[in-house]
């Protein structure tokens, strides 16, 4: 894919209020994609729509609750009746929920599930009948590090990554000979308000959303299955991989579950 071919592509970028949404959302107008941008808090949307309208973009404002399956729908809807075609999908919304497991209760994790997993599902299948009918497409699903290896106290937070990036894994695979490609991205900690009070070891330093932002425009322009950043979170995934007691050793000596500020 060429830099030309991303103009005047049309995205939808849930959770685009803010944090990584808000960044992906400004990087693609930068490269002449038309966002349509989506959360529940339509002032904030528009906050990001006029940055997107002072660089030179345009986008779409359109308060959604993914939570909500007829709300993602009527989103894909409006998008298709505004621009008349949709090319690239981020699901991108979520809640970090954290409880210690003697804790924990089913309406946590259920809580958890209804953000963080279904958010993305209900998006990804309002989609996915335009994007087979045109027989091409990008998914995109920014899920976490929390997918891939659990850290506690994140219970809740790791059931719903874990879900949708297993989920991704199928729809890659299925999708493909439709023409549609499927990415997962997997952030380490990343500096937005969603772990504003977390403060983290430097080993796993929080990321600014800009980084996370640039990775799925590169994604974008070549697609890739999984893109996990930063390095060290990488590390930590080969090295659970090789052994999960050593990456439980790992997340236990370098505190990697991080530590609430009280003050």
């Amino acid at each position: 894919m060429t830099r030309k071919s991303l103009r005047h592509q049309v995205a939808i970028i849930s959770g685009a209020s803010g944090g990584i949404g808000r960044a992906t959302a400004l990087a693609l107008a930068a490269e002449g994609v038309r966002p349509v941008l989506a959360a529940r808090h339509e002032e904030r949307l528009r906050v990001v729509a006029r940055e997107i309208a002072e660089q030179g973009g345009e986008a779409l404002v359109i308060p959604t609750d993914v939570t909500r399956r007829e709300e993602t729908e009527r989103l894909v809807r409006r998008t298709l009746d505004h621009w008349g075609r949709l090319d690239i999908v981020i699901a991108n919304a979520g809640q970090y929920i954290r409880c210690p497991v003697p804790e924990l209760t089913v309406a946590e994790i259920e809580r958890s599930l209804a953000v963080n997993f279904y958010g993305g599902v209900h998006l990804a299948l309002a989609a996915l009948p335009t994007l087979l009918a045109q027989g091409r497409g990008h998914l995109i699903f920014v899920t976490s590090m929390d997918g891939k290896k659990g850290i506690p106290p994140d219970g809740p937070y790791v059931a719903a990554k874990f879900a949708l990036t297993g989920l991704a894994e199928v729809m890659r695979q299925e999708l493909k000979a439709n023409g549609v490609d499927v990415t997962t991205i997997l952030p380490g900690r990343v500096d937005t308000p969603m772990i504003a009070t977390l403060d983290v070891p430097r080993i796993s330093a929080k990321i600014p959303p800009e980084h996370v932002a640039r990775a799925i425009v590169r994604a974008i322009y070549r697609p890739q299955a999984e893109v996990i950043i930063p390095r060290s979170a990488k590390l930590l995934v080969y090295l659970n991989t090789l052994s999960p007691r050593l990456g439980d050793w790992a997340v236990r000596s370098f505190r990697l579950e991080g530590w609430e500020r009280t003050k």
